[in-house]
């Protein structure tokens, strides 16, 4: 995927947490736009491979403070798109509550950061029935996961001046190159969840570029949420069936029971992205998950 525009990592200090399959691209096209890179890990193996890849990398856990003084403040940009790791509730907690309290304590005491990005989940939202989505609709302060992943973005929101501007996206399900779990499982003959509801997706390179938007957002886009999904909401069964005949498989099997590692399935709605797309110019480079699979076949 192409860089944004000339000029924008220019003189630029980014700094990541959350290494994994988003952070590390963005780490990765931001070296290659000629920003200085920062990055924290707590992975050796993701640290060995970043700094082959031209970013300076810490390693520590982001939840505690043991890193604040390893890593110089007054970032230009600053991207917490950390992930869970496991470890069920706890693990959310740990990583995401625990680790904002970390990166906004580390900006107020080593000087403000010019803008941070965080990437949260469209799972806050508990919407069905087909509804559209959009950013002022109720979040869900009842399930313990949508529980914590607000509670992290309410930490960014009330940052005491750790930021100058910030901005919470919010993702749909996740997919890209080495990350295609509908694909698997329509190879496999089975496909968890119900058929007839829709799925919302977004492709990794996307969301890089979402994040990208909101760093280079104009000086008078000060602070907000935004979702982060394509344009194509189609149901499971288009979907699956679609790539049952690129694979040349028989159509799958649904199975109506949530995925692994899910305590509910997914509800049946549209995420909605006009919000990215008015105010901070964004556009999907995959607009639908056929586009993205046909990325993902043709590697």
């Amino acid at each position: 995927m192409s860089l944004p525009a000339d000029g924008i990592f220019s003189g630029k200090h980014v700094v990541v947490f959350g290494c994994g399959y988003v952070g590390a691209e963005a780490a990765r096209q931001a070296v290659a736009g000629g920003a200085r890179v920062t990055a924290l890990t707590r992975n050796e193996a993701k640290a060995d491979a970043l700094r082959a890849g031209g970013v300076e990398v810490v390693v520590a856990d982001l939840a505690s403070d043991a890193w604040h003084g390893r890593l110089a403040g007054g970032a230009d940009w600053v991207l917490n798109c950390v992930s869970s790791g496991g470890g069920g509730i706890e693990g959310y907690r740990h990583s995401y509550v625990a680790g904002m309290g970390s990166v906004v304590a580390w900006a107020k005491a080593r000087g403000p950061v010019g803008t941070i990005v965080y990437t949260g989940s469209t799972s806050v939202y508990p919407q069905g029935e087909g509804v559209v989505v959009g950013e002022t609709a109720p979040t869900d302060g009842s399930g313990e996961r949508p529980r914590i992943l607000l509670e992290a973005e309410n930490l960014l929101r009330a940052n005491d001046g750790a930021t100058a501007r910030w901005f919470v996206l919010r993702l749909a399900g996740i997919y890209g190159p080495g990350r295609h779990h509908l694909l698997e499982q329509v190879r496999a003959g089975e496909v968890a969840g119900r058929g007839d509801y829709r799925l919302n997706l977004i492709y990794r390179d996307d969301i890089v570029a979402g994040i990208w938007a909101a760093f280079g957002a104009e000086a008078d886009v000060a602070n907000g949420v935004f979702n982060l999904a394509d344009d194509g909401a189609a149901s499971k069964a288009a979907m699956a069936g679609w790539l049952a005949a690129r694979l040349g498989v028989p159509e799958p099997r649904f199975t109506g029971e949530p995925a692994s590692g899910r305590r509910a399935v997914t509800p049946d709605r549209v995420i909605a992205n006009a919000k990215a797309k008015a105010v901070l110019g964004w556009r999907p480079a995959f607009p639908s998950f056929r586009e993205g699979y046909e990325k993902i076949l043709s590697r």
